[in-house]
């Protein structure tokens, strides 16, 4: 009985990849582009400037590990704001210009990879002309937060 309450352990670490496996097998691919037309844009929160859409391309965004892509037209200035969630970025269309608390401003263009830590204030500016459209993937379930600056 000891020596099966030993491998106990052992067994799920063997099982639980069989399990994810099979969870996998059963999603379907998925690509798409921020022009899609299938896409089902929703607003952002009110402290975002008007204009700003949010489509979830994958994920529940009330659940860990969703995919969204977050637009705003070009000229638009986002307010200092918070995530409890790191995020993992990438323009996909214009010019942005993000600042996370404490460091120096960096420049998005499109194909540009961005990672922002959780909980790290920041703000951004999207150049005018074209909207500017990120891929943001979320490890936590979907938030922002304004900081007390946006909140004034």
């Amino acid at each position: 009985m000891s020596t099966l309450i030993r491998c106990l352990p052992v067994l799920a670490l063997l099982l639980a990849p069989l399990a994810m496996a099979e969870k996998a097998a059963s999603e379907s691919a998925l690509a798409r582009t921020f022009k899609d037309a299938d896409l089902k844009w929703g607003p952002c929160p009110p402290f975002i400037p008007k204009g700003c859409e949010i489509a979830v391309l994958h994920g529940d965004p009330a659940k860990p590990n969703v995919d969204v892509f977050f637009k705003v037209p070009g000229g638009s200035s986002i307010p200092s704001h918070t995530h409890t969630s790191a995020e993992r970025m990438v323009l996909v269309s214009g010019k942005m210009e993000v600042t996370y608390e404490g460091q120096a401003p960096v420049a998005l263009k499109p194909g540009m990879y961005a990672y922002g830590p959780a909980r790290l204030a920041h703000q951004a500016t999207c150049a005018k002309g074209d909207p500017c459209v990120l891929f943001i993937a979320f490890e936590s379930p979907l938030d922002a937060i304004p900081t007390d600056a946006a909140a004034k």
